[in-house]
């Protein structure tokens, strides 16, 4: 039997053909699932600084590297994954700062997730330093069952594993805490 070189040809264009085919299909697998909406984010925004207004007023500023958009997904969130710096401002234009390392705000419930270095300064000087905090927007309300270190103006300070409080930190509930309490016997 003899081949001729046509036929050694229309092989070698056949097999490179086929080749290609393979390999386009497993290009296009990939293409498929990072083109995925399910579970893609509906925008990504980096270096952005947002301006919260009430009644033309800025009442908190918030600022990060990056931000994920998740207002596709069933329980709609938006992700800090490069960590976040929030400042909120009071009545009389005092300023309190949040910081942390990592943050998630979901939008349903109003529940804000803050993780890693969070640090929280008040306008009155207090400090507030742990591994996560989770804030509830809609009752203003702070809480962590983690370890945590709160510092007051006075000097006084705890430690302790998990506490709630209210967003304004005037009213405490601690779980477990060491600490100093200063008091003022004189208003008694």
């Amino acid at each position: 039997m003899r081949i001729t070189y046509r036929e050694i040809i229309q092989g070698i264009v056949t097999l490179i053909g086929v080749t290609m085919l393979f390999s386009c299909e497993g290009n296009l697998n990939e293409v498929r699932a990072l083109q995925n909406p399910a579970d893609a984010p509906r925008g990504i925004a980096k270096g952005i600084m947002l301006k919260y207004t009430d009644s033309g007023k800025v009442v908190a500023t918030l600022k990060s590297k990056k931000m994920l958009d998740y207002q596709n997904k069933n329980f709609p969130y938006r992700e800090f994954p490069d960590g976040l710096d929030i400042e909120f401002y009071d009545e009389d234009d005092k300023k309190s700062t949040v910081t942390a390392d990592y943050g998630i705000i979901y939008d349903k419930t109003g529940l804000i997730d803050l993780r890693g270095n969070v640090v929280i300064f008040t306008a009155d000087s207090t400090i507030l330093e742990g591994n996560q905090l989770y804030w509830d927007q809609n009752q203003s309300w702070v809480f962590t069952d983690r370890a945590n270190q709160i510092k007051f103006p006075d000097g006084s300070f705890n430690e302790g594993m998990g506490f709630d409080s209210n967003q304004k930190f005037d009213k405490f509930n601690f779980r477990t805490n060491n600490g100093i309490q200063n008091i003022d016997e004189s208003e008694k």
